[in-house]
């Protein structure tokens, strides 16, 4: 008997879900969730960094959410989530405090550490807003095959940053809403072509926190025409055997 299901707000599709600690250089249990595909291997990896945290970013921030609820099952994608240090969600609360975008990269490291001991495979970077700082900082000089930033404000990463990833070969993808409180597209065009072959994506319509479904499809489209592009695009409708 199958069944089929919708693919819409907060449906969250079969996979194995696993409650996870990760542990920093600097001493911090983070608490955080790792989603898996159900009777098959990941073809790759996401590894998520959540908006300011100052300001209501956690790691079950929606696009985040959503990609852990979908992913596994769409596109055969594990999804890591976490909080960093002082970050706090319904899964618990980070040991620490927020470090300004500046100890946070030990945090980084941690998942990445997490990623290896697992043999996570085809391992990204998926950062939003703050994440995305992080990304830029720090996560250049990780093991990933690249990074997608969702609305990038750049206000951390400096245009130093930017410039290691130029003589690098990960990719670099960046999805900036057309109407973004921070950075739109035609400045962030100009600031990241100190990365020539950075990809910069203008969302027409799209705002900073990418708010409604549509939105949220294209964010996840884009994530898995990179990581996946077998599965890319993807359905509407989940049938279930």
């Amino acid at each position: 008997m199958t069944q089929a299901i919708e693919i819409r707000s907060d449906v969250q599709l079969p996979a194995l879900r696993e409650d996870i600690t990760l542990h920093t250089a600097d001493g911090l249990t983070l608490v955080g969730e790792l989603a898996m595909p159900v009777g098959r291997a990941p073809v790759a990896t996401l590894v998520t960094l959540h908006p300011l945290p100052t300001h209501g970013g956690f790691m079950d921030s929606h696009v985040l959410r959503k990609a852990a609820n979908r992913l596994p099952a769409l596109a055969d994608i594990a999804v890591l989530r976490f909080n960093t240090r002082g970050t706090e969600s319904p899964r618990g609360r980070s040991e620490g405090s927020f470090g300004e975008g500046i100890t946070e990269r030990h945090d980084l490291e941690a998942a990445m550490a997490f990623v290896a001991e697992r043999g996570l495979p085809n391992p990204w970077l998926v950062g939003w807003s703050f994440g995305t700082e992080l990304a830029l900082k720090y996560g250049v000089d990780q093991p990933v095959r690249g990074a997608i930033l969702l609305s990038p404000p750049l206000h951390r990463a400096t245009d130093d940053d930017l410039a290691r990833w130029s003589t690098s070969d990960k990719t670099l993808v960046a999805l900036v809403p057309e109407h973004d409180d921070y950075l739109q597209p035609t400045a962030a065009r100009e600031r990241f072509a100190l990365i020539p072959h950075a990809e910069i994506i203008g969302v027409d319509g799209a705002k900073h926190l990418w708010v409604g479904e549509s939105s949220t499809t294209r964010v996840l489209n884009e994530i898995v025409r990179q990581v996946a592009p077998g599965a890319y695009p993807l359905p509407s409708v989940w049938v279930q055997q």
